[in-house]
């Protein structure tokens, strides 16, 4: 469960603000060292493994998407050819 803190809203000042800004710029800094440490790279095959889905991927849409595009101007084709006469 999740322990809740009252925030009791204090009106800051500019000065206060800016005098804040180095110790909120370090605890930031720390903050994407931390996270930076979490970070792992892939490695080449799965890099390879990925790109080849990808690829694969691409080419399955581009069919779907001309086979539907020449499907729809088709028959939007006979329709006016139809509705011409």
């Amino acid at each position: 469960m999740a322990k809740t803190m009252a925030v009791v809203d204090q009106p800051s000042t500019g000065l206060q603000q800016l005098k804040s800004g180095p110790a909120r710029l370090g605890e930031f800094l720390h903050d994407v060292r931390s996270e930076m440490k979490k970070v792992i790279t892939p490695s080449r095959d799965e890099v390879q493994s990925t790109t080849i889905v990808v690829i694969i991927t691409v080419f399955i849409f581009a069919a779907y998407f001309a086979l539907v595009d020449f499907a729809v101007g088709h028959t939007i084709d006979v329709l006016f050819k139809h509705l011409a006469k």
